[in-house]
């Protein structure tokens, strides 16, 4: 499975069966981690086997089922390292669909188990990824906004900057509100951006989307702005 294919098939999951992972897949993800650490100066954490963070209310209130694996989301401070966060944690999502793995983004509904993982100085928990063999394969999430509303070009649209754009529109984002706006400059460059955005998760949303963006665009075809 691609990564374009991986963005079409994965959907958001809440309800998960007690099948283990096998310990290959967990390498696989471990290694996807280590090199999103290295490359974004992230502080990605894998934590499995612990029900604690998905035991309580909040939990149960979110309808999560049966999670004792995530991801914790831990970067830098601020919008920087909320795109960051955005941006890698989807990697390694999209990496868990080709793995035949399910996944579900969770900002509120967990309990903070800070024994789990670390958080160094400067740094916090953006949010957690629940992972593992979902009990469905979750369902597509209605599309509120056209292509139009989510982009701004001068002329034509390119192909390729249609793809990208398509491809962003299936990003995961907070209560679905896609709160971006992709730009073409100058022919091949891109600027990706929030709008109109009040939520706390926005600039983690604008991450997830621009990873979207370049698989669907492909990298070769444009520069960000």
């Amino acid at each position: 499975m691609s990564p374009l294919e991986a963005i079409k098939a994965r959907h958001a999951v809440r309800q998960y069966l007690e099948t283990p992972i096998e310990a290959e897949k967990t390498d696989k993800i471990n290694d996807c981690i280590t090199q999103c650490n290295r490359e974004g100066g992230v502080h990605l954490q894998m934590v499995t086997n612990d029900p604690s963070a998905f035991s309580s209310g909040l939990a149960k209130y979110g309808k999560f089922i049966g999670v004792s694996n995530y991801i914790a989301v831990v970067a830098t401070k601020g919008n920087d390292g909320d795109e960051k966060a955005g941006y890698y944690g989807e990697k390694v999502v999209l990496l868990m669909q080709t793995l035949g793995l399910n996944s579900c983004w969770v900002g509120l509904t967990f309990k903070n188990n800070k024994n789990a993982y670390q958080v160094t100085d400067g740094e916090e928990l953006k949010c957690v990824i629940a992972f593992g063999y979902g009990a469905t394969q979750g369902m597509p999430h209605p599309q509120k906004k056209s292509l139009s509303d989510l982009s701004q070009v001068e002329d034509e649209m390119p192909e390729w900057f249609r793809r990208g754009i398509e491809s962003a529109m299936l990003a995961p984002t907070a209560l679905n509100q896609q709160k971006f706006l992709f730009r073409l400059i100058d022919g091949n460059k891109v600027e990706a951006a929030t709008r109109f955005a009040l939520n706390h998760y926005a600039h983690i949303d604008l991450g997830i989307a621009k990873l979207h963006f370049e698989i669907g665009a492909g990298k070769e075809n444009f520069d960000w702005a």
